[in-house]
């Protein structure tokens, strides 16, 4: 039986080209060299103001949400999909844990006296219900895209529209009100860490350990599991995974449902930082997503990708947009300036790996 399960493994990785395996251990390499420009720019003009250890915690912080819709997007663009989903399902996500987390808190009555009785149940079963929800909208993205045998970018962009109308119709196109704050001040704001250096009080939030807990897990599952095989194999040629033996139609049903799954814990995430689950906003996460992916050296056409470096490409548009709040840049201002040095640092990466191919 072992040697089986080896001889099949083995014809798995022969089926990804070595120099696309070579690619996805290098590709990442370029990445921090595009932050470290940013951040030595800001650094140049700000000065202390941006880099100190109060604001890098913040960053951190900030940034927790978007690592952990990257490090799904990472995992279906490696299969050669795509993920449009994500912005709406967070929202949709986070509606349903704020509407189940009121519901089991209290009696509509102690709801409006702003009282929570029972917001010990409340507030754990409304955030695991908004994980669920997001993992069944990405299982359905992956069982439409497999069995119905139609483009990721069409299901998945159905499912954008879907999510948002539900998560707009459950919350009344308002943000939900009379969440127990509780879901923040004691969950989401929760210094696990604190510690003062130099005038500067820094912490740990649950957040930040979830994040990068859970790009720590997907980093192990990616390199040195049969599932991490499975999804470089598939991306770099679906047909030859198939003749391997790789169910290849219910691994990509797992990939989608995961990155559905995490949209979920980003929603949660989200709930327990802000306190309220709002429909205005997160529906661009999906394309920030995308280029933190791609910006960290994951192929758009599959086969290429790690989590290290899709978790440095979402800090840059985090750095980015924080530089460019301390500097007093007007909002509008701040999203041209993202969109350009995302287009500039996808454009000179693209580059890197032509060259790359051609050695």
């Amino acid at each position: 039986m072992s040697s089986a399960s080896e001889a099949y493994d083995e014809a798995v990785t022969e089926a990804l080209p070595a120099r696309q395996r070579m690619l996805s251990r290098v590709s990442q390499s370029f990445t921090p060299i595009i932050l470290l420009i940013i951040v030595l720019i800001f650094f140049a003009f700000e000065g202390t103001k941006f880099l100190s250890l109060r604001n890098l915690n913040e960053i951190a912080i900030d940034s927790s949400q978007l690592v952990v819709l990257t490090v799904g997007t990472t995992f279906v663009i490696i299969t050669a999909g795509i993920d449009l989903s994500i912005g709406s399902v967070l929202i949709l996500s986070s509606v349903v844990a704020a509407k189940v987390m009121i519901a089991l808190s209290g009696t509509p009555e102690q709801i409006a006296a702003f009282e929570f009785p029972n917001q010990h149940i409340g507030i754990p079963v409304g955030l695991a219900a908004g994980v669920v929800t997001g993992l069944i909208c990405g299982v359905i993205n992956g069982l439409l895209t497999t069995r119905l045998q139609m483009p990721s970018f069409i299901v998945t962009l159905g499912m954008l529209g879907i999510a948002l109308g539900l998560g707009q119709l459950l919350s009344g196109g308002t943000s939900v009100p009379n969440v127990p704050p509780a879901v923040q001040v004691d969950v989401g704001l929760k210094e696990l860490v604190a510690v003062d250096i130099a005038g500067q009080h820094l912490r740990i939030t649950p957040p930040i350990v979830i994040a990068y807990g859970i790009a720590l897990i997907a980093a192990i599952v990616l390199n040195r599991t049969r599932f991490g095989r499975y999804t470089y194999a598939i991306g770099s040629n679906a047909a030859a995974s198939r003749r391997a033996g790789i169910d290849v139609d219910l691994h990509l049903v797992k990939v989608f449902g995961l990155s559905g799954l995490l949209a979920g814990v980003a929603g949660a995430m989200d709930l327990m930082r802000f306190g309220t689950a709002s429909v205005g906003s997160h529906q661009a996460d999906n394309l920030a997503a995308i280029s933190a992916s791609v910006i960290g050296g994951t192929s758009l056409f599959g086969g290429i990708g790690t989590i290290g470096g899709a978790v440095v490409g979402a800090f840059i548009p985090t750095v980015l947009r924080n530089g460019l709040v301390i500097a007093s840049v007007p909002p509008f201002w701040q999203n041209v300036a993202i969109g350009a040095v995302l287009i500039l640092a996808v454009y000179l990466d693209q580059r890197r790996r032509k060259a790359e191919e051609r050695m």
